[in-house]
Order: structure tokens, then C-alpha cells, then sequence
């Protein structure tokens, strides 16, 4: 009665860990703003052309309903044409910043923006709230080797 007891104590415990390490690298959640998420999702957005910027938005939106918003991580990572989304004029930039606040990131490629720059002499604007990374598709490399999936809505 006593091994069966400590089996199963140990079963338990053992199930415990398990749960404690989903969504974690190494001991440490994916994203320490969103401890309890069980899936990560890295939304590509490389196009400027409004039907693809929608599906993106829509993509984030419907995950967030279906999975809520403190079960999943979702990022939107814009390189090349796509950093238009994050223009700070974007007529979609109240849909925006409601997946914001849901938690949803949204990263925009550095490197674009200074091309943008250098080859108009203008420098856009951006949504206050997105988050500059360098180089835009490095930080998609980085992100998917800690544990995110890729997407290309």
C-alpha cells in the first residue's frame, strides 16, 4: 500500500512538472508578460497590400477568441512592405491597438525604416505601441528557435 501510494505521489508530481514546463525553454516561459500561454505564434506580415494586412489582423483576432488571450502569445513580426501596417495614419490602427491590449505584439523591421528613410528622406511614423527590431526577418529566425511557429496568413 505504501509503494502504491509513493507511484502514484510520484506520478503526480512528475505530471505536475510536466504542466509547470509547458510553454517554457529551459525553465523560463517564452514570454514573461504571458506566463500561463500554451501556444506561440509568430504572424509574418511582408506584403503591403490591404487584403493581406486584414487576414493578419483577423488571424491574431480569431486565436485570441478561440484560444484567449492568456492562453496564446501571438507577435506580428513586418519587414518590407508590410512595416506600412505599423504607419502611425494606418486606417486599421484601432484594430490595432485592440489586439494590443489583448496582448498581442507587433514588431516592426528597423532596417526597413531606415531604407524607407534613406531613400525618401522622409522617415515614417509609426504606431507608437510596436516594437522596433532590427532586422526583421532575424528576428523571426530567433524568435522560432525558442519556440514560436511561423505563419504566413
Amino acid at each position: 500500500m505504501n509503494r502504491n501510494f509513493l507511484a502514484k505521489s510520484s506520478a503526480a508530481l512528475m505530471g505536475l512538472a510536466l504542466l509547470l514546463a509547458a510553454g517554457t525553454l529551459h525553465g523560463e516561459p517564452l514570454n514573461e508578460s504571458k506566463p500561463f500561454a500554451e501556444k506561440f505564434l509568430l504572424l509574418q506580415l511582408s506584403d503591403d497590400e490591404a487584403e493581406q494586412q486584414s487576414r493578419v489582423l483577423s488571424v491574431a483576432a480569431n486565436l485570441l477568441e478561440h484560444y484567449g488571450p492568456d492562453t496564446i502569445d501571438i507577435e506580428v513580426t513586418t519587414f518590407g512592405p508590410g512595416v506600412r501596417l505599423m504607419y502611425a495614419d494606418n486606417s486599421r490602427r484601432e484594430r490595432i491597438s485592440s489586439l494590443m491590449a489583448q496582448g498581442v505584439r507587433f514588431s516592426v523591421c528597423m532596417n526597413t525604416i531606415n531604407t524607407i528613410e534613406r531613400d525618401t528622406g522622409n522617415r515614417p511614423e509609426l504606431h507608437p505601441e510596436s516594437i522596433p527590431v532590427d532586422v526583421g526577418v532575424a528576428h523571426i529566425l530567433d524568435e522560432v528557435e525558442k519556440g514560436y511557429v511561423l505563419v504566413r496568413p
